[in-house]
């Protein structure tokens, strides 16, 4: 398998959807980079901001489709065709509404599960893609529509899990970049489950 060189993060672009949780993907990669004083670029090619970051000594393009979610596939696309790389050298960070907050869960392939933007990458990038998906909870409420939660903003009871799991996130990609998705998934995934 080829190693990651793009990580993507997913979200929507713009204050009105900042601190949503169907931002988690953006909030996570700003995380990253505000560890190591990152500098994000606009790039117009790819309708995306990119960020040059190191993992395990390893180059990579942290991205943020400025697209919005459910066309992640325009974006990252672009990128594939770009520098010519498969779907397996990219991964992919996003909320998922079936693992609690502060949990993640790594996955080198599966179906959409209902994630638009999912849904477009499958159908624009390819499926090879490593998911990081971001636990956010399901909705508070069964009556709830499901995009009013997604869109809604983090709560201060949520905030510490999620960010715990921005951390775990970051040491997940250090072992995906370095060791590979395996290594990746048996660390994050058997972790992720006893905290």
């Amino acid at each position: 398998m080829n190693r990651v060189r793009i990580i993507a993060g997913l979200g929507n672009p713009g204050e009105e959807y900042e601190n949503t949780r169907h931002n988690a993907g953006f909030l996570a990669l700003d995380s990253f980079a505000a560890s190591f004083d990152g500098r994000w670029v606009w790039e117009k090619r790819f309708q995306a901001d990119t960020c040059l970051a190191e993992l395990s000594g390893y180059p990579v393009l942290l991205v943020k489709p400025r697209t919005f979610v459910n066309r992640s596939g325009d974006s990252l696309g672009a990128l594939a065709r770009y520098y010519k790389f498969g779907s397996d050298q990219f991964c992919v960070l996003y909320d998922d509404i079936t693992l609690d907050p502060g949990r993640i869960k790594v996955s080198p392939s599966g179906s959409a599960g209902g994630h638009n933007g999912v849904a477009d990458l499958l159908q624009k990038l390819g499926p090879d893609f490593v998911r990081f998906k971001i636990g956010v909870g399901g909705k508070s409420h069964p009556e709830m529509d499901l995009k009013d939660w997604v869109l809604g903003r983090i709560s201060k009871d949520e905030t510490p899990f999620l960010e715990e799991s921005y951390q775990k996130v970051r040491a997940g990609l250090e072992l995906l970049v370095a060791g590979g998705v395996e290594r990746a998934m048996n660390e994050c995934n058997t972790r992720s489950k006893a905290s």
